[in-house]
């Protein structure tokens, strides 16, 4: 049974063009100025609810400096920039794909990266339509949203980093003294992962990220997707413990620590113990066609870490920007 999920990614507000890419709608761009960091409030002054009014009836229509300056609220007018300038740089392009492609790329934005975050969600959405694995949807949230992770008895547990913030925030207003030790994460495992779906939207699960592990798998499912969807490349990806060849021809890092680990591993540095175990999980990338002569038929190394603190930041874009392609995509 075909399972709806991200509801407020917005993605069901855009349309798709011929090439299954998202196309933002009016309706997607009027929802920002609606988001409860633009929407008006009793006390909004008249220049505030006269620009939320145009926006509202055009959210592509034209703003003057005037329109803003004159908002008493600061802040207000600090968040129409941050929403103005991401819709115009939107409005750039022929798709949500594009734009995220010209990001990555290089493309200068003077938007916060929570909207690149968002772009990356929505895109996931889209290709995760008809997915009925919850397991394989929970593991695509690392491609969009930081993980805090918990190595425990062979476990490799992530969660949420913002959720746990979250938590234990609230466990010290509650006057928690072990505030910060222990959250009430749920566990998502094959006999409860149909739990995900009507809480997809609270990203208030955790999976086990180790070898063998079905959201292991899922996430290697998910990255397949993301490199077929952007590049039009048939790739197949697969977990791994080790990296053992002699002819180590090529890697990526998932995240600018294993990044760093996976060079110095290639140059044959010395990388001591407590960096090592940064590296949570390591895959084999292999494509049939589609890579330089040099690489073909050779196989493509990657690897995902925590940083010191613990936390996963995944960089989808890497998947896009360093495999050795025969030619740009």
């Amino acid at each position: 049974m075909t399972q709806d999920f991200w509801l407020t990614s917005g993605w069901h507000l855009l349309a798709r063009d011929e090439n299954g890419y998202m196309v933002p709608t009016v309706d997607f761009m009027r929802a920002y100025f609606y988001r409860d960091e633009i929407a008006p409030e009793p006390e909004s002054c008249a220049a505030e609810l006269a620009l939320h009014q145009k926006l509202a009836e055009d959210p592509f229509a034209s703003v003057v400096p005037t329109d803003l300056f004159e908002i008493a609220d600061k802040d207000v007018v600090h968040n129409y920039q941050a929403v103005l300038r991401f819709r115009d740089f939107l409005s750039q392009y022929n798709s949500l794909e594009d734009a995220y492609m010209a990001i990555t790329r290089g493309a200068q934005i003077q938007f916060p990266p929570l909207f690149v975050e968002q772009m990356a969600q929505i895109i996931l959405r889209n290709i995760l339509d008809g997915v009925t694995d919850p397991l394989q949807v929970r593991a695509a949230e690392l491609l969009f949203r930081d993980q805090v992770v918990t190595l425990d008895d062979g476990r490799i547990m992530v969660a949420d980093h913002a959720t746990v913030q979250l938590q234990i925030g609230m466990q010290k207003l509650q006057g928690d003294d072990n505030a910060g030790n222990e959250t009430a994460i749920d566990i998502l495992a094959t006999e409860t992962a149909d739990e995900y779906w009507p809480r997809s939207d609270q990203f208030n699960t955790s999976v086990d990220m180790a070898f063998t592990q079905p959201a292991l798998d899922g996430l290697a499912r998910v990255m397949e997707k993301w490199v077929s969807h952007f590049l039009s490349l048939s790739v197949r990806i697969t977990p791994m413990l080790q990296i053992e060849d002699e002819s180590w021809a090529w890697h990526l890092g998932l995240d600018a620590q294993a990044t760093s680990i996976l060079n110095d591993l290639y140059q044959g540095k010395d990388v001591d113990d407590a960096r090592l175990r940064q590296i949570l999980c390591l895959f084999k990338l292999e494509a049939e066609s589609g890579f330089a002569p040099e690489m073909q038929g050779k196989p493509v190394y990657m690897g995902l870490a925590m940083d010191a603190a613990g936390v996963v930041r995944f960089k989808p874009q890497n998947l896009l920007m360093n495999l050795p392609l025969a030619t740009q995509s």
